[in-house]
């Protein structure tokens, strides 16, 4: 066991002044708030849970900046989907590995200490299998354990291109498993799972997954207490495609034919009427929102207010990691709410008036919930993570912690965090993770390889 001691620890009922906390193989034995021991190792001044991201598909990190010039005059979402399934070709088992270790290093210097990851780069371009059917779900394992960050890996069912059932395109063809073989690849990976290796499933989205094969995996057993995860009414022509197919929205219909509960992840659900939002809070289904992926796909601007005053519960993520930070998600999820109302301090709720707060500790519950993990908070029982901040950076300076989350979150771009525990084990020190370098020369390599698109 090993004891250590915060300044300031951000407790689940909030900041509390000097803690104690105790680490036993890997997890808090205890946090004690009222308690002092001299012979622990100092932590520092603001010490904070780490963060899971609850929404990442690695590969997309190696392709930021290249859909950025216009190659259409009515460029969305479609045409972006084309750039990516073109890098998506070239990317192999050890590409990902490399891509994804790179990432991991990001995130868990950002402080992202969980990462959920909707996987569904499955086999070779032309559609094979790999000689190991589950090759490219073993490098994202071999990765996180090499960077060590927990990893929640969402092996992804995807059937068809379309709402009508027409087959997957030429580039989707990679994607696909028949329902047997994707309960067979959940299968097997359930038996890797560990301290820092959750698995659940993931269905890609309700026009890739017919009606048959959802229910399959409903009633497969592999579902019961696992994390599930979808995309879902993330652009306006997914829901105008369900409502003239099957006569309802998206969320609408799903919330009408499957058991939504807190197991369920919905990833973006953008487009949204008063009653879906109600319904979905009510649920206890996590929405999954990834703001900087959806202001650079163009996606729309979730209904936040209402989904909160509703008492929904709320996840971040990366998604496609055109951005890799806590912080800018959580500024723009608050943002995007100001520009469209006109008004400020928007993401607040009756228990604190803090928009950082408010956000931060959403952020951590509903990350946690979507992970299916033990973590997000600094108590006992949960996996030994957390964050420590830089208690000498000047956007810091003189702050109290009526404002330290407030400044933090909304005063500049520089990285704040300093030091980063997962389970128990320093990944981060001093602001480095102490393999960024190699993993860096080694992901260059990948991409030279990759070649341009």
């Amino acid at each position: 066991m090993t004891i250590y001691r915060a300044d300031t620890a951000w407790l689940p009922q909030g900041w509390e002044g000097e803690a104690v906390l105790e680490v036993r193989d890997g997890c808090f034995a205890a946090v004690d708030a009222e308690r002092t021991a001299a012979a622990a190792q100092p932590l520092g001044r603001w010490v904070l849970p780490g963060m899971p991201n609850l929404h990442s598909h690695a590969f997309q990190r190696a392709m930021a900046g290249l859909a950025e010039r216009q190659t259409h005059p009515e460029d969305s979402f479609w045409t972006w989907r084309e750039t990516m399934y073109a890098f998506a070709g070239r990317v192999g088992p050890d590409e990902l590995r490399a891509i994804a270790a790179q990432l991991y290093v990001e995130m868990l210097e950002a402080g992202y200490t969980q990462v959920c990851e909707f996987h569904y780069l499955h086999h070779q371009p032309d559609a094979q299998p790999y000689a190991d059917a589950a090759a490219m779900s073993l490098a994202l394992i071999e990765a996180a354990q090499e960077t060590g960050i927990g990893l929640t890996l969402l092996p992804t069912l995807y059937q068809t291109g379309g709402f009508d059932g027409r087959p997957l395109a030429e580039r989707q063809r990679r994607f696909g498993h028949a329902t047997d073989a994707y309960l067979a690849l959940v299968q097997r990976l359930r038996a890797l799972e560990g301290p820092n290796l959750r698995v659940g499933v993931a269905l890609h989205s309700l026009r890739a997954v017919p009606q048959a094969a959802l229910q399959a995996v409903l009633d497969s057993g592999l579902v019961d207490a696992a994390p599930i995860h979808i995309h879902i009414a993330e652009q306006l022509g997914e829901v105008q495609d369900c409502l003239a197919l099957r006569n309802a929205r998206p969320v609408e219909w799903l919330l009408a034919n499957a058991p939504v509960d807190a197991r369920w992840t919905l990833v973006h659900a953008t487009h949204l009427t008063e009653q879906e939002t109600a319904a979905l809070a009510a649920s206890g289904a996590v929405a999954g929102l990834c703001p900087t992926t959806e202001a650079n796909l163009g996606d729309g601007l979730f209904p936040l207010k209402s989904y909160l005053d509703a008492g929904g519960v709320l996840g971040i993520g990366s998604d496609s990691h055109i951005s890799v930070s806590p912080v800018e998600e959580l500024r723009w999820l608050e943002y995007g709410q100001r520009l469209v109302t006109r008004h400020r301090n928007i993401a607040v709720s009756e228990s604190s008036s803090s928009v950082g707060e408010t956000l931060w500790g959403d952020a951590l519950f509903g990350g946690a919930r979507a992970a299916g993990l033990a973590l997000g908070a600094l108590e006992a029982g949960a996996r030994a993570d957390l964050i420590v901040l830089d208690e000498n950076a000047a956007q810091l300076a003189g702050r109290g912690r009526e404002h330290l989350l407030d400044s933090w979150l909304f005063s500049g771009n520089r990285n704040l965090v300093k030091d980063v525990m997962v389970n128990g084990r320093w990944c981060v020190r001093d602001g480095r993770h102490p393999a960024r370098e190699a993993i860096a020369a080694r992901y260059a390599a990948a991409i030279a390889a990759i070649g341009a698109v």
